[in-house]
């Protein structure tokens, strides 16, 4: 949970104990410390300062300047995280925590119109019969689901959040859906709900009386075989619900939930004993803040992927694709080689025919002849430079369509 000092008493504190030793027990790095004081004008020890005060030595302490008009008058330090986080997490955490010490936390804050909104359809609404609780999920609004009597207090409970959002450049804007919070270009939806109490369920007077009735009537059918056929009577006894369920004013904030890469800020903000919504404002807008920044890291790692993937797959699909073209190219040419070669065996026929046959001879050899040099005739146009070119662009080959046909494989 947040703390909050007057500017004295955080000036107090520095002057205290060694900047390390306080920023430990904030959670926080020496440095952000440092940025926290010069951002409220509080002075802090020098370098070796605390050392000649161990050995005895005369030191002197730098006074607490006034304040600036407009400036922050109370300082607030948001609750740091224990458990070992990414650098950019923890460093996005630090910059919102900085941001953040200029927030008054106890001032009562502006309403915010979709806050109003939000609380005017909730006080409207039926409340569940189970539950007792009602509920405002709708375009533009607040998702929150709590009891009518808590109406007042979760108005008062998101305003705070709101405003301690809106000093951190977090806006409670309308989307399609539900309201959500947009920050640093990322939209973050949330719910507030409250829980309930569950108890053994007591039979009411009216429940009593029913299964009171059904009981009676029971006897009577069982007992009278005549009345089997009426039509009024079932077999099956009234249900009661086994259990009751009360709302109990504990109120539990949401962010939306998203698998994100090497990372898992926090999402769930809860009413405990000592630590209440109200009171933890400052926190959820850094965790707004922090929640922002991994989505943007974990969107731009997973497009940085995705491009190494496709970049990938391109390479893979180059090599393919340069294999099919030079398997159709190859297959071409050995087709052309060997239609060359039974060219040049088919003239090499035509001329030895001719060579024996007489001008005026005649017969089957004769016909042979002439059918072989109508077929060399057609060859060597085929194989000519303007047949092949004809032939090379009817099966694109030899040029940019060179991959004509050719299909990747689906599995990448």
């Amino acid at each position: 949970m947040s703390r909050t000092f007057t500017r004295e008493e955080f000036y107090d504190l520095v002057w205290s104990k060694p900047m390390t030793h306080l920023a430990k027990e904030f959670v926080l790095s020496d440095v952000a410390l440092h940025k926290i004081c010069r951002k409220h004008a509080i002075p802090n020890p020098p370098l070796g300062w605390w050392a000649k005060k161990a050995a005895g030595k005369p030191v002197k302490q730098i006074p607490l300047p006034k304040m600036k008009t407009g400036d922050a008058d109370r300082i607030t330090i948001a609750s740091g995280e224990l458990k070992a986080e990414p650098e950019l997490i923890a460093e996005a955490r630090e910059n919102a925590r900085v941001l953040a010490s200029t927030i008054a936390a106890g001032d009562e804050p502006p309403s915010n119109p979709i806050v109003e909104r939000t609380i005017e359809k909730l006080r409207k609404a039926k409340p569940a019969p189970v539950t007792g609780l009602a509920s405002v999920e709708q375009a533009g609004l607040i998702k929150v689901e709590v009891a009518p009597d808590s109406a007042e207090r979760l108005q008062s409970v998101l305003n705070r959040i709101a405003a301690a959002g809106a000093a951190l450049g977090i806006g409670l804007v309308k989307t399609d859906k539900a309201a959500a919070f947009e920050c640093d270009g990322e939209t973050i939806g949330f719910s507030i709900s409250e829980a309930t109490r569950r108890e053994k369920h007591v039979l009411t007077e009216k429940e009593v009386a029913e299964d009171a009735a059904y009981r009676k009537k029971r006897e009577k059918y069982w007992s009278k075989p005549a009345s089997w056929d009426d039509e009024d009577f079932s077999v099956f006894p009234p249900r009661f619900p086994e259990w009751d369920y009360h709302p109990n004013g504990q109120l539990s904030f949401e962010l939306e939930h998203a698998y994100l890469m090497g990372a898992s800020p926090r999402r769930s903000y809860r009413d405990a004993k000592v630590q209440r919504l109200e009171k933890m404002a400052v926190d959820i807008a850094v965790g707004i803040k922090v929640l922002a920044a991994a989505r943007k890291e974990d969107r731009v790692r997973r497009e940085a992927d995705a491009r190494q993937r496709e970049e990938e797959r391109q390479r893979r699909e180059r090599v393919l694709r340069q294999k099919h073209i030079d398997e159709r190219r190859s297959k071409a040419l050995d087709s052309l080689l060997e239609e060359m070669a039974a060219l040049d065996r088919l003239r090499r026929l035509v001329s030895s025919l001719r060579a024996e046959l007489e001008a005026d001879a005649s017969g089957r050899v004769v016909a042979l002849v002439r059918f072989a040099e109508e077929k060399l005739a057609r060859r060597e146009l085929a194989l000519s430079a303007d047949g092949l070119e004809r032939r090379l662009e009817e099966s694109r080959l030899f040029a940019e369509d060179d991959d004509h046909d050719f299909r990747p494989p689906a599995y990448y």
